[in-house]
């Protein structure tokens, strides 16, 4: 298992120019074979009704851990609420209906891209599929839920901080209308 370094470069209130920004950026990403992840923190019964609609096959646990509940041990997620859900390796098609689900709960969703093309009048080179990640925070600061927020958070991927991938995270925030603030967190992949 390896790591990439997850830079925030839009941070808004707005749910839709957080879902618009995430469209621009999968429009210049090559995402033939690309797949996404969802992790969550499901509190309600309502929003766990609407995300069992997009994922009928839901993995979780409870967040008081496995042994209390989890969808391994064939357990109704509804009596083991609050829940974690960790469901990989989706249809890219399935992102948006699980965002709109979401209400109030917060969740990371990674698209796990093809590539990020090269650039050549910003001197970038082409990133390949193994650090060429896209997160939306949804209702949280962080990739992991532990700072619920009102806000969202549109994080690139970069292999590590050196200059040709700092250049291209502010380069793929200029393409959106935002900027890298400096947030950057560790994302196992």
């Amino acid at each position: 298992m390896s790591n990439s370094s997850a830079a925030a470069i839009l941070t808004t209130a707005h749910l839709s120019e957080a879902v618009r920004a995430v469209r621009t950026l999968l429009g210049i990403a090559d995402i033939g074979q690309g797949e996404v992840d969802f992790e969550a923190v499901i509190r309600s019964p309502d929003v766990l009704t609407r995300v069992r609609r997009v994922l009928p096959h839901l993995e979780w646990q409870a967040s008081a851990g496995k042994e209390s509940g989890s969808s391994e041990g064939g357990h109704n997620p509804a009596d083991h609420l609050p829940i974690r859900v960790f469901d990989w390796e989706r249809p890219l098609d399935r992102a948006e209906p699980f965002i709109a689900a979401l209400g109030p709960d917060s969740a990371a969703v990674r698209w796990d891209l093809d590539a990020w093309p090269e650039v050549p009048e910003e001197g970038l080179e082409a990133i390949s599929q193994k650090y060429a990640y896209l997160t939306l925070t949804v209702n949280s600061r962080d990739l992991y839920q532990d700072e619920p927020s009102l806000d969202h958070t549109v994080h690139v991927h970069a292999r590590n901080r050196n200059g040709d991938q700092i250049a291209r995270v502010h380069w793929l925030a200029r393409q959106v209308g935002g900027r890298f603030t400096g947030r950057v967190e560790t994302a196992p992949l």
